[in-house]
């Protein structure tokens, strides 16, 4: 097959999202779950299990849709895959809540299969995984270049 499993469909924030995204508190960095409690956190890099990707650092963030009809699926995650933690340009909502209305950059669509619950109430649904360089007024984070992933000075 052509497209490897883990292919991510480039998109425009826009038309992914036509009112935009709304943040949901901090971005942090994404770290790898360990069962110790005691542990330090381990932080997760863009790499693959075949020690393929861009080895930049994985943040998180919460954010909601407001355009979703379903709430079930109105929040979710959203991975940024950059050298610097990217921080929102744009004003809070409402003032210490840490919502704020976002539009992404350099996001990409993987689709996946979701299934929930179990046994007669079993079912499965087709879902994304949406990844991003950035957010647009972000001038904390290096832009990603288009046409060749590589961050740009």
């Amino acid at each position: 097959m052509a497209i490897k499993r883990g292919f991510g469909f480039p998109i425009e924030s826009r038309v992914a999202f036509p009112q935009g995204l709304v943040l949901m508190g901090e971005i942090s960095q994404k770290t790898k779950y360990n069962p110790d409690r005691t542990a330090l956190p381990e932080p997760v890099y863009d790499i693959d299990k075949e020690g393929q990707g861009t080895g930049l650092p994985v943040w998180k963030a919460m954010v909601t849709d407001p355009d979703q009809e379903k709430a079930t699926q109105a929040s979710f995650e959203i991975e940024f895959v950059s050298s610097h933690q990217p921080v929102p340009a744009s004003p809070e909502i409402v003032p210490g809540t840490g919502m704020r209305m976002i539009e992404l950059e350099g996001l990409t669509a993987e689709p996946m299969v979701v299934r929930k619950g179990s046994g007669d109430k079993n079912f499965s649904f087709v879902s994304y995984k949406f990844r991003a360089t950035g957010i647009k007024g972000d001038n904390n984070t290096p832009k990603a270049n288009a046409a060749n992933g590589s961050k740009a000075a």
